[in-house]
Formats: structure tokens, C-alpha cells, sequence
């Protein structure tokens, strides 16, 4: 009797917390709802009262626009990105190496450091890059941005690697040092591959956070012939602006790749972060 009393609440609280998890992931992906819904509108249908829903009359003159005005902004983005995610991994993974493996003295500190280093504002930082980049002639430049990037993600990268380092077994690498191979060729043949996880959660990572930039972007690179995207939009953004459907039509454009991206590296990603929170 209890038991057949205990199975319908059972069923009853599944399908509240299934009905409260969609309705708040709804709330959350409203806006992006709306960005989609905005892009299609037409200009003459903007300033209705109460909006349509829906666009009534869909349009593709933002996405046109897009295409016309935005191109450049999305390659330099693309640049600008790719070249994180080299530097990025290029500067970090060796790091993580060393930290998690060869043990260097004062180890401790350097992760404090690093730690420290992420909690710094922004802004702070690209007032510095500006001072150093003006004494450089690296002012809006696209290997200043690439740079500037870096900084950012170089200590999440450092901890990422030296996280997911520790899990390799030390007697693999004792191993490869038996059969002759020194700290550089154990790192590339060995060690390199087997973070293949950590790899690729670092370079989404860096990815992202370079192409959602905007305080070294405006600080660095504001009014230079090479901008990306997150300024191509704010050009848009003016007191008399009428071009809403084009600003939430590169917003929808640029928004892609980062989507792309994280759907395709989900499961590298879960493994990266997650590496080396247990122990065997």
C-alpha cells in the first residue's frame, strides 16, 4: 500500500522538476529567442507596440547586411582567435608540464600566481598593454591582440594542463627515459598526446574568450584597419539607430562558430575540466 502511495509522488515530483528545469531554461534562452526573432524583422516593424511575437513579415536584410558590412570583422575575429589558441597552448602546455612533472622549486607560489593573475580586471590590464603597445608601435595590430588574449587565457590553460599532467603515470615516463628520451621528446611524444583532452578544452577556451573580447578590442584596436567582430557590432550602436535587425543578425552570425565549436568538443571538454578532481 505504501508502496504503490510512494510511486505516483515519486512520477508527481520527477514532472515538477522537470517542468520548473524548462521553464527556467527557457527564461534563460529568451534572449537568444529574441535575437533570433529581432533579426528577421523588418526595420518599418521595430518600434511596434506591442512586438510581434514573431516576425510577421520575415526579412533577410540583417543577415544581408551582415554579408555587406561584417566580413572583415568575422576574419579578423577568426585571426585573431586562431592565433590565441596557438599562443595559448604553445606557452601553457609546456608549463603545465613542468609544474605537474618535473617539480620546480617554488612550484607553490607560481600556482598562487597564477591563480592571482585571474582575478585581475581587465581593464587594468589593457591600460597596461596600451602604455607598452604605444612605446611598441603594436597599437592596433593584430598580433597585439593575440597577445593581449593570451594573458587571459595562459593561467586557466597552466592549471588546466597541470591538472590533468598529474594524472599521467609516472612510470610511463620513467619508461621513456630508460629508452633514452630526455624532457622535450618525452613531452612531444608522450606526454603531448596523451592530454589530448586538456588540449582541447584550453583551446576552446582561449577561442572563446578572444572572440567575445571587447576591453583589449576598444582599448587596443579601436578605429585601426583591422577590428573584430565584437566592435563590428558596436559600430551599429548609435543614439538614432534604426539597424536593430542587422545588430541582432551579426549577433546571431557571430555567435555561430562559438556554438559550432562547444557542441563538437563537449565531451573533450567534460574530461578536461574534470581532470584530476579524483584520485585513483
Amino acid at each position: 500500500m505504501t508502496h504503490a502511495r510512494t510511486v505516483p509522488d515519486r512520477r508527481r515530483r520527477t514532472w515538477v522538476k522537470t517542468a520548473v528545469g524548462l521553464l527556467l531554461t527557457a527564461v534563460m534562452l529568451f534572449p537568444v529567442y529574441w535575437m533570433l526573432n529581432v533579426s528577421f524583422t523588418r526595420d518599418q516593424d521595430m518600434r511596434k507596440s506591442p512586438p510581434d511575437l514573431f516576425p510577421a513579415h520575415p526579412t533577410l536584410e540583417g543577415y544581408r547586411a551582415v554579408v555587406d558590412q561584417q566580413l572583415p570583422y568575422l576574419g579578423t575575429s577568426l585571426v585573431i582567435g586562431l592565433g590565441t589558441v596557438a599562443l595559448t597552448v604553445a606557452l601553457a602546455a609546456p608549463a603545465g608540464y613542468a609544474l605537474a612533472k618535473l617539480r620546480p622549486r617554488g612550484r607553490g607560489i607560481l600556482n598562487f600566481v597564477l591563480l592571482a593573475a585571474q582575478m585581475i580586471p581587465g581593464i587594468i590590464m589593457a591600460m597596461g598593454f596600451y602604455a607598452i603597445y604605444l612605446q611598441l608601435g603594436m597599437l592596433q595590430s593584430v598580433p597585439g591582440l593575440i597577445v593581449a588574449d593570451s594573458t587571459l587565457a595562459v593561467p586557466f590553460a597552466v592549471l588546466i594542463f597541470t591538472a590533468f599532467m598529474s594524472g599521467i603515470p609516472g612510470e610511463l615516463l620513467q619508461a621513456a627515459k630508460t629508452d633514452g628520451a630526455g624532457p622535450l621528446r618525452t613531452f612531444w611524444a608522450i606526454v603531448l598526446p596523451m592530454s589530448r583532452n586538456s588540449v582541447v578544452t584550453v583551446s576552446l577556451f582561449a577561442f572563446l574568450w578572444s572572440w567575445s573580447d571587447f576591453v583589449f578590442a576598444s582599448t587596443l584596436a579601436g578605429g585601426g584597419a583591422h577590428e573584430p567582430i565584437t566592435l563590428g557590432i558596436y559600430h551599429y550602436i548609435g543614439n538614432n539607430n534604426q539597424q536593430w535587425n542587422a545588430i541582432m543578425a551579426t549577433a546571431v552570425v557571430a555567435s555561430l562558430p562559438a556554438a559550432v565549436i562547444l557542441v563538437l568538443a563537449q565531451r573533450y571538454v567534460a574530461a578536461g575540466v574534470t581532470a584530476g578532481a579524483v584520485k585513483d
